[in-house]
């Protein structure tokens, strides 16, 4: 393969020396770091990492390649990814295609060869920062930080609105009670959570209470998403006006809008919770859960006061990982019960929420998610 020199420049002028990978062109968003292991796929296909450029510390990515069964949405969202070893050669019986196919057939560039440590140690320094890198046979230093200084970041910035499903469909086979999910940046490894339990309604973010309710649902579940969740207050409106109609459980974006809902506050931490490696302690068992996390985005535990109580909390910074309505059958967390990638320390919780609408038993998920929009190769 030929190599393209390339540029990775931050909005406070650091350079960092790679080559191009992924499709071709020029990446500009907020620049995160992920700490997984492996679930490189997953996390790649997330519809939370809309607006935002993935930083990848495991050294080696691309190892066993993707495939189809894998992806977490119908498209990846995320602006770019920047590895310090892109595999070139894939091993796994499960591999369809390698991570660079990936890439260029849904257009996202990609930048390998950068020092990964340097860069991550730089975002702990400074927060997550926003970044622009290509071909150095296209883009000059000056271009890519004026791009870099141009994006906005995700404070602020709707993007629920970019990923939401534009119409909503079902999965059920009408044996089960209804739930109504909500379609923030949903996962697919949630859906099939939820479908294991219930007949499944997913329905696009902007989904009114009215509307939903008219579905006559047994329950309501939030789902996780990209960006601020001051930013898309027409959901935690639809949700206030949920509360005590209907239970409800929220996951990540979904957590956070729920406690908005409430009158909390939201605030951005420095460098979110990227990772599958967070210790969490449930509150009301005293347990330590080791979770996969995905969030720029928190509540602000102390403006619950009243309304809800913290029942989990992160052990590495003390942020709220959880809450649990007072008045109302309904509740959140903020790290991700499902994991893909990250361990299932967590997955009990799906159960509560069954147990919270009379479902006392599994069943197999049913086929029929939703496809990516084109093939990976």
């Amino acid at each position: 393969m030929s190599v393209r020199d390339a540029l990775l420049v931050l909005a406070d002028g650091t350079t960092f020396e790679g080559e191009a990978i992924g499709a071709d062109g020029l990446a500009a968003g907020e620049v995160v770091f992920n700490t997984v292991l492996s679930g490189y796929q997953e996390v790649v296909t997330d519809p939370s990492y809309a607006g935002q450029i993935i930083t990848f510390t495991y050294p080696h990515i691309g190892n066993y390649g993707v495939n189809l069964a894998d992806f977490e949405s119908r498209r990846p969202f995320c602006r770019g990814v920047v590895v310090r070893d892109l595999a070139r050669r894939r091993s796994s019986w499960r591999s369809e295609a390698d991570l660079d196919a990936q890439l260029r057939a849904y257009s996202i560039p990609g930048i390998a060869g950068i020092d990964t440590r340097k860069l991550t140690r730089r975002i702990r320094q400074v927060g997550a920062i926003p970044g622009a890198f290509g071909p150095l046979d296209r883009h000059d230093e000056a271009s890519l930080l004026a791009a870099a200084r141009a994006e906005p970041g995700t404070h602020g910035v709707d993007l629920v609105a970019q990923v939401t499903t534009p119409e909503a469909y079902r999965l059920a086979d009408g044996q089960r009670p209804l739930v109504v999910a909500y379609d923030f940046g949903i996962k697919r490894t949630i859906l099939r959570h939820l479908a294991s339990w219930f007949d499944v309604e997913v329905v696009p973010a902007g989904t009114s209470a009215s509307d939903t309710l008219a579905r006559q649902p047994a329950g309501v579940f939030l789902s996780n998403g990209p960006g601020d969740p001051a930013a898309v207050p027409y959901a935690s409106d639809a949700i206030a006006a949920l509360l005590g109609q209907v239970p409800i459980f929220g996951i990540c974006l979904g957590h956070q809008l729920l406690g908005r809902a409430l009158g909390a506050d939201t605030v951005k931490l420095p460098f979110g919770h990227h990772g599958g490696n967070h210790p969490v302690r449930n509150l009301a068992t005293g347990r330590i859960e080791i979770t996969s996390q995905n969030h720029n985005f928190a509540v602000d535990a102390d403006s619950l006061a009243g309304r809800a109580e913290m029942s989990h909390v992160n052990l590495n910074d003390g942020v709220c990982e959880g809450l649990r309505v007072l008045d109302a059958p309904a509740f959140s967390v903020q790290h991700h019960p499902e994991a893909a990638p990250g361990p299932h320390d967590s997955v009990y919780l799906f159960e509560q929420f069954a147990t919270m609408l009379g479902v006392t038993q599994p069943r197999c998920a049913p086929a029929g998610l939703p496809v990516a929009e084109q093939g990976v190769a």
